[in-house]
């Protein structure tokens, strides 16, 4: 089935069509292995391992509860058949019940925000007690990290229409307003003071960007009495300066300055930020009445196949036949000595760039890693639309 997003894509440029078709059968191929033994619970990486003849395997590490919710997020929008390919046999409302079933033991906001988003999306019928966990560990007036609050958010805005949120919806929304730092466009880190600490509390990530702008965009939406002005407006803001920085390679960069909405670091580049995350939030919003994006989607769809960091004749970053996609390019500094030298930088001198690090440490390296909710927001992303 070929999306209104997909079709887009083809009529603007087919080549990247064809990128987005593989990535998506990458993804569906993928997905399966990730799950661990009895289809329960998905992988929290899968690591990659060379062999002596030079070919690759994955082995599965860890085990990720966000990253499952996620998961079932994009997997939603496939049809039954291939939802229960992806799934074990199961579709995707019937996972998401199992993580539902696991909410007892769920501590963390994030987490249980993301299921119950999900359970709002697939229309499982215990989402109030996915809700009931969110507010258990969403404690009022708490400090929270800027993502989950995100995610808060998206799953309230995607509640509406069935359970009575609006107080709880009116708090998010609100939270993720006041968290701006000043007049800037961007997200910090935190929503308040107390969990980053004072030396880089001005540095937040391309994520604490993304998910905010997609759930502000999703709450005006979600409002049936004529839109949240503000908060679109929000939404739109962010998107415009993420899209100014933009690399000219089509990178979306990874950590930024809130207070002044410049780029702190931009390694390193994310595939997931490439092919999935940015264009998932940006089709939303432009879903919700904002501005066409497509043009920025499509420059940061690009790099996946034409790596500019790595040069001619680089290494794939897309393995068809072992369903995946290598987690980053980056510059291999010790301990993310460069992040930390800019980010103590710019704290004093905004905007210092101190390019001496780029030519000591090149962003010449491949982590060989792929995670589940890569191929989930993937999904989402381009087989996704019309909130």
């Amino acid at each position: 089935m070929t999306t209104t997003r997909l079709a887009a894509l083809g009529h603007e440029e087919p080549p990247l069509l064809s990128l987005a078709q593989r990535l998506l059968s990458v993804a569906e191929l993928g997905l399966p292995e990730m799950l661990l033994p009895g289809g329960e619970a998905f992988s929290f990486t899968m690591s990659g391992r060379k062999a002596s003849d030079g070919s690759w395997t994955l082995d599965r590490r860890g085990t990720s509860t966000r990253y499952a919710a996620i998961t079932a997020l994009g997997v939603e929008f496939l049809p039954e058949d291939r939802q229960r390919a992806a799934l074990a046999g199961r579709t995707a409302q019937e996972f998401t019940g199992l993580l539902i079933e696991s909410l007892p033991a769920v501590t963390n906001l994030g987490d249980a925000a993301l299921i119950a988003w999900a359970a709002a999306e697939t229309g499982h019928p215990k989402l109030s007690d996915a809700l009931a966990q969110v507010e258990a560990l969403d404690e009022e007036g708490r400090p929270q990290y800027t993502v989950e609050a995100a995610w808060v958010l998206s799953a309230l805005a995607a509640a509406r229409g069935t359970v009575d949120v609006e107080r709880r919806f009116a708090a998010a929304r609100d939270r993720l307003l006041r968290a701006r730092i000043g007049d800037s466009p961007l997200f910090p880190h935190a929503t308040g003071p107390g969990l980053v600490p004072w030396y880089r509390a001005h540095v937040a990530c391309f994520a604490d960007q993304t998910y905010p702008l997609q759930a502000l965009a999703r709450a005006h939406a979600s409002d049936d009495q004529g839109g949240d002005p503000e908060a679109l407006a929000a939404s739109e803001a962010c998107a415009q300066r993420i899209c100014e920085l933009q690399g000219d390679g089509g990178q979306w960069w990874w950590h930024y300055d809130a207070r002044t909405g410049g780029v702190v670091e931009g390694y390193p580049v994310y595939s997931v930020h490439q092919h999935a995350m940015a264009p998932t939030a940006l089709f939303d919003l432009t879903d919700a009445g904002g501005s066409d994006f497509g043009a920025s989607i499509r420059k940061g769809l690009r790099w996946m196949s034409d790596v500019p960091e790595l040069g001619a004749g680089h290494e794939p970053l897309i393995l068809d036949e072992l369903g995946a996609t290598w987690r980053k390019v980056y510059r291999g500094d010790p301990k993310k000595a460069v992040r930390a030298a800019r980010g103590l930088g710019t704290r004093v001198v905004p905007g210092l760039r101190l390019k001496s690090l780029d030519r000591v440490y090149r962003p010449l390296s491949v982590d060989r890693e792929c995670r589940p909710y890569e191929f989930g927001w993937m999904l989402h992303a381009w087989q996704g639309g019309r909130i």
